[in-house]
């Protein structure tokens, strides 16, 4: 059984992920936070769920550890824990920057450097980490200077990644998607067309695309899920 870990197993993006490689037939390890209140009834077989500070490096390490000791791989990881943060340089301290930081790269790189290991070791794997426009270029980063530069490294991180796994079936790809189709976008954004965005569900076929037979010789490090926005 291919098994699979999901951070922020309980956001929308995370539901929507651990929704679909269940469906699929894969065994879900999925992140929360301490104290989280969400709704997560998948069928026991198929899923676990498990509280993990992801800030804390160690903690991520035991994750990824009872992971691989329980079922012997990592065959796909999903990364979709992060913060958002408006803006502009003027309004941005260091402590704001470092924020961001712990939130979006911290939580990423707790995660991704010991799942990578393991992959390494076993020769193949998928790692999905959640980037955005902000984050790709300076233009789309204008108001989330904080937010902008975290996400930044995220893109530099798979390169890496990338080329230290040259001849090895282990890829790493950032996922950039416009917005997404969210209960708090909609609210946040009421006057918005929302058909435009891109729904939590076709992020997650993409991701299980990238992750499946189908694409196994595909080595596309950046994956823009637009839609129309």
């Amino acid at each position: 059984m291919n098994i699979v870990v999901v951070t922020g197993a309980s956001g929308n993006l995370g539901q929507a992920v651990v929704k679909k490689f269940i469906t699929e037939g894969y065994k879900v390890i999925g992140t929360i936070i301490p104290n989280d209140p969400t709704p997560m009834d998948y069928p026991a077989d198929r899923f676990e769920k498990v509280v993990v500070d992801l800030m804390k490096e160690e903690d991520a390490q035991k994750f990824i550890d009872s992971v691989i000791d329980k079922y012997g791989s990592v065959d796909v990881a999903v990364l979709t824990v992060g913060g958002f943060a408006m803006g502009k340089i003027a309004d941005t301290k260091t402590s704001d920057v470092l924020k961001q930081y712990r939130l979006n790269f911290e939580t990423t790189y707790n995660v991704a450097r010991p799942a990578f290991v393991q992959m390494m070791h076993q020769g193949n794997g998928r790692i999905f980490i959640i980037g955005s426009k902000p984050g790709m270029d300076a233009k789309n980063g204008k108001g989330m200077v904080a937010y902008g530069l975290s996400k930044s490294l995220i893109f530099r991180l798979a390169e890496l990644m990338n080329d230290e796994a040259k001849g090895k079936n282990v890829v790493t790809s950032v996922i950039v998607p416009s917005t997404i189709d969210t209960p708090q976008n909609r609210q946040s954004m009421p006057d918005a067309t929302f058909s435009e965005w891109v729904k939590p569900e076709h992020i997650a076929e993409t991701l299980f695309f990238y992750s499946s037979e189908a694409a196994a010789v595909i080595r596309e490090p950046v994956i823009k899920v637009y839609n129309n926005a």
